[in-house]
């Protein structure tokens, strides 16, 4: 299982992510360019004394990320998903895909997912953070795969 960030706008989101990287032993992968600048010093600021624990590889753009070699699906979750989070079937290689907060993912980002996932939430709430979305989707993930 993977954590898949797309060009994040907040770091303390990714700071978040970082974290649930490192106490879940979740991968992840930080697709570029972010909403702030990501330097080596502004991500160990967002995620503490997590880094280490951490396994994190970024990618400078969505391209790159395309090229690279990867096993399991590509797992969307977005607002706009076909199938409620309770309803879907995790595999263990999964790559679980949070899109910017500001913006979600563009077209062709969504497109190139194998699966377009949704947290039910209460109507009238538009959306959940995202990284507590990442916490909620692995936390699932896992608890199907183990």
């Amino acid at each position: 299982m993977r954590l898949v960030f797309f060009q994040p706008d907040i770091p303390q989101n990714l700071g978040g992510a970082v974290r649930l990287s490192a106490c879940f032993a979740a991968p992840l992968d930080i697709i570029e360019p972010c909403g702030f600048p990501l330097t080596d010093r502004s991500l160990k600021r967002a995620a503490l004394d997590y880094g280490p624990l951490a396994r994190l590889t970024r990618h400078d753009s969505w391209a790159r990320y395309t090229a690279a070699p990867h096993h399991g699906r590509l797992v969307l979750f977005t607002t706009k998903g076909a199938t409620d989070l309770w309803d879907f079937r995790f595999e263990p290689d999964d790559r679980l895909l949070f899109g910017r907060e500001s913006a979600g993912v563009p077209d062709d980002v969504a497109a190139a997912a194998d699966a377009r996932v949704r947290i039910p939430i209460q109507e009238g709430a538009r959306s959940l953070n995202v990284t507590v979305s990442a916490g909620i989707a692995l936390a699932e993930a896992i608890r199907q795969t183990r």
